[in-house]
């Protein structure tokens, strides 16, 4: 399951938006967003991608797979 070399995102923060704002990954670091966006972009982060918004901004979302339990949403929130 996955590439076992790469991190996966485990818990989120949000602001008062409801929009993610930083990620915990597997091993413990804690990426605000632009340093998780380049690390998607790098393919260091398993099971989501980037994508470009109707604004022009990236954004990063979790890979289709059907399964909304590891949708970034859903992901626990860490302080």
């Amino acid at each position: 399951m996955g590439n076992p070399g790469r991190e996966q995102f485990i818990a989120v923060q949000k602001n008062g938006d409801g929009d993610l704002t930083a990620f915990q990954t597997s091993s413990g670091r804690v990426l605000d967003y632009e340093q998780a966006l380049q690390e998607v972009k790098a393919g260091a982060i398993a099971g989501v991608n980037v994508f470009k918004g109707r604004d022009g901004e990236m954004y990063i979302r979790g890979d289709a797979d059907g399964d909304p339990s590891n949708n970034l949403d859903n992901l626990p929130i860490f302080e």
